[in-house]
C-alpha cells in the first residue's frame, strides 16, 4: 500500500510539472500580433522604422524593444517575451509607448 500511494504522488509531481513547463514554453514561443488589443493600445509595431510619429509623439528614431529595459530577451535574439503583453514575444526591433530605454 505505501508502495502504491508513493508512486502515485511521484506520478503525480512529474505530470503537474510536465503540464507547468509546457505551458510556460508554449507562452515564451507566442509572439504578439499587432492586432493584439493590447498592442493597438499600446502603439506596438513590430519595426520602430514603421511608428507613425502623428498618433505617437513619444517615439524617437533608434528605439527600439532590444534596447528597452522591458526586454527580456537575449542580446542578438530577434524575438523575446515582455511582460507587458503577458510574456508573449516581441519583435527586438518593434517599439511600443511603453517603451524605457536600458540604463
Amino acid at each position: 500500500m505505501q508502495s502504491s500511494r508513493r508512486t502515485f504522488l511521484v506520478s503525480s509531481i512529474g505530470l503537474a510539472s510536465s503540464l507547468a513547463l509546457s505551458r510556460h514554453v508554449f507562452a515564451d514561443t507566442a509572439k504578439v500580433s499587432e492586432s493584439d488589443p493590447t498592442a493597438v493600445a499600446m502603439g506596438y509595431k513590430h519595426d520602430a522604422t514603421q511608428i507613425d510619429k502623428a498618433k505617437q509623439a513619444r517615439y524617437v528614431a533608434g528605439e527600439e524593444c532590444s534596447n528597452c529595459q522591458l526586454f527580456q530577451g537575449k542580446p542578438g535574439d530577434a524575438w523575446g517575451p515582455c511582460p507587458i503583453f503577458s510574456g508573449k514575444q516581441v519583435s527586438a526591433k518593434g517599439w511600443c509607448s511603453a517603451y524605457t530605454k536600458k540604463s
